[in-house]
């Protein structure tokens, strides 16, 4: 997996570690550290998952 270009709320470029989440509101979206803390729902199944970029400069699920 590549992470995302930007977080789809605040628009911060290149977030690491980013989430792949749903939020308060209903729509997923790609979302850094602290948006997530602010608009998502959690971690697990149907809530979101936590990547952390690799050595390789791939993502690894860590959460969720």
């Amino acid at each position: 997996m590549i992470g995302p270009e930007n977080c789809d709320l605040c628009g911060k470029p290149k977030p690491e570690p980013f989430v792949d989440g749903k939020t308060k509101d209903g729509p997923w979206a790609y979302m850094c550290l602290n948006c997530h803390k602010d608009s998502g729902i959690g971690f697990g199944t149907g809530h979101g998952q936590k990547y952390e970029k690799q050595a390789d400069g791939s993502f690894k699920k860590v959460e969720g």
